[in-house]
């Protein structure tokens, strides 16, 4: 175990020569093991974090390679990850507060077009019921692609909304968390570090603690939508469940996305707390270091989201 009190110098000189050791009595382990793109890729960024983490000028009392991980985990975040969740963002801004909006106070002179056309061909129906079946099925295409152009005017279509943030965030989780894992790989340098409940950066925490704070810090994150709710979503939301409800009521099968969604989420909670259990320790505080800073992230965006959208609703209000 490296000691605290050394000064930075020695403390580099000690840790470069850790590694040196390391990377010697793993070469005379292997016998020319088989590189693809990959792993080679992985190799190069591995002996490029263990060279910053003794590079980088960390005061004597701070454990170099954990802060070293943290450093890179918000920096990666701030620079690829927050600038696409910010603009997606606001794109869902937009779809809810400008596009739903527009489409509502449409809604009237699109339902008298439908009753005008069902007028002009000449509909009869035995019974009201058969009225409002055939007024819903023409209504919903002409609606549906009302809303597909005011989604393309206000530049918030769901697609790229949804999936841009995931493909940002994926490769550098896996890519990050490869590299962080093939560093923990025997003999590891990551050996002389710990912190917090670590014994080793090399192993997985052997109480299992920091695999718990991840579990319920992106449990937290899953909920965060629910803390800063506003009224006109409150309101919507209570208008879908009252419309589900009567569809089941008549025996229809409604399958709520959001939902399934919300509950898969917080599946993944739990699961995230036994898959990070059996990881290196450097994982676990990338793991957790990320899930924090998207948590936070998480909180302004929501925050920023609710006032944008509080203003909004009280300067659109005209006056008496």
């Amino acid at each position: 175990m490296l000691a605290l009190g050394l000064s930075t110098s020695t403390r580099r000189y000690a840790l470069s020569q850790v590694r040196q050791s390391a990377i010697t009595s793993s070469s005379l382990r292997q016998r020319h093991p088989r590189r693809t793109f990959i792993t080679s890729a992985v190799q190069q960024l591995s002996d490029g974090f263990l060279d910053l983490a003794i590079a980088l000028p960390y005061p004597p009392s701070l454990p170099a390679y954990t802060t070293t991980i943290v450093v890179l985990t918000v920096a990666s975040r701030l620079v690829l990850t927050v600038p696409f969740s910010i603009w997606s963002r606001r794109r869902q801004w937009r779809a809810e507060n400008l596009v739903v909006p527009e489409l509502k106070k449409e809604m009237p002179q699109i339902q008298k077009q439908v009753l005008r056309e069902m007028k002009t061909d000449g509909f009869k129906a035995s019974t009201e019921e058969e009225i409002k079946r055939e007024f819903a099925k023409r209504l919903q295409p002409i609606a549906k692609s009302r809303r597909k152009e005011l989604l393309s005017k206000f530049r918030c279509t769901p697609l790229m909304t949804t999936i841009v943030p995931p493909l940002t965030q994926i490769p550098l989780f896996i890519g990050f968390s490869a590299v962080l894992n093939r560093v923990a790989q025997a003999p590891s340098v990551l050996d002389s570090e710990s912190v917090f409940t670590l014994t080793s950066l090399a192993h997985s925490d052997p109480t299992a603690t920091l695999p718990i704070i991840l579990g319920l810090v992106t449990l937290a994150n899953v909920e965060t939508a629910r803390w800063f709710i506003n009224a006109g979503t409150l309101e919507r939301e209570r208008k879908v469940a009252e419309w589900a409800a009567a569809r089941r009521s008549k025996g229809e099968n409604v399958v709520e996305p959001k939902k399934i969604i919300q509950s898969s989420l917080r599946v993944l909670s739990v699961l995230r707390i036994l898959i990070a259990a059996v990881v290196p320790g450097s994982v676990q505080v990338y793991w957790l270091t990320s899930a924090v800073f998207g948590l936070f992230q998480s909180w302004i965006l929501e925050w920023w989201y609710s006032r944008r959208t509080d203003i909004h609703v009280r300067t659109s209000i005209p006056e008496p």
